[in-house]
């Protein structure tokens, strides 16, 4: 498979590593301007491109690839207000899009043990529940997507939270998302369900990039070929 690399930072090599070794051939990497006009028409001919950029530049990237009908595997985080809209334009282009807030096969399965905790916790009103994140001092948004989704998870099917908020105090109908940035850590995510009787904790710890990237491999090599609107969820079975 021809794959085009949108973002050619820390992410970016790493999905070039992986792709080569799955066998496949980067035929493009894109990191500006100047290469999105210098390098398009080796983009073209891309089989899906991958995006692993920044929020400020993320929805750009997502239109422009969109409208130059090359399917596209999304993994930036921080630009979601803008969902609908890109949904809204892949199928008015009859393209392909997948997006994920974390492509790690592991945090997908962690998010299905999250959102079936949270069913179980809706009947038991004794429990308050909070989240941590920790990743890394260059990571640009806060809270993650992993944790924003992970949060919209359990706001689904709780009676006594309504939104979730990164500010203390939180209100009683917040669900409070701690955001930590440290050192080089790649992703550590943390739902904790508390009562005055005992603690349920559930807890991912990435070891590294190559999680990420592998599941961003993965979900280009599914994507090819179809068309609509994707998550990991479809990719996974897990609905």
């Amino acid at each position: 498979m021809k794959l085009a690399i949108i973002g050619y930072g820390k992410m970016g090599h790493e999905i070039e590593q992986i792709a080569l070794e799955r066998g496949h051939q980067i035929i493009v990497t894109i990191d500006n301007e100047t290469e999105w006009n210098d390098r398009l028409g080796l983009f073209l001919s891309a089989d899906v491109a991958i995006e692993f950029s920044h929020p400020s530049v993320a929805l750009s990237n997502i239109l422009r690839t969109l409208e130059h009908g090359v399917p596209l595997v999304c993994g930036t985080t921080g630009w979601n207000e803008e969902l609908e809209k890109i949904k809204a334009v892949c199928t008015d282009l009859n393209g392909a899009f997948f997006h994920a807030s974390n492509y790690s096969i592991g945090v997908n399965l962690f998010m299905a043990v999250n959102r079936q905790l949270s069913k179980l916790m809706k009947n038991h009103p004794d429990y308050d529940v909070v989240m941590e994140e920790i990743h890394h001092i260059y990571k640009a948004d806060a809270p993650s997507g992993t944790a924003i989704t992970l949060a919209e998870d359990i706001l689904k099917h709780s009676t006594l939270k309504t939104n979730w908020s990164i500010n203390l105090p939180a209100k009683k109908n917040e669900l409070y998302i701690q955001p930590v940035r440290q050192g080089n850590v790649p992703g550590t995510h943390t739902v904790c369900w508390e009562s005055s009787i005992d603690t349920i904790e559930i807890k991912h710890t990435a070891k590294g990039r190559r999680g990420f990237a592998l599941g961003a491999v993965i979900a280009a090599e599914w994507l090819k070929d179809k068309k609509g609107v994707y998550t990991m969820t479809d990719l996974l079975n897990l609905k």
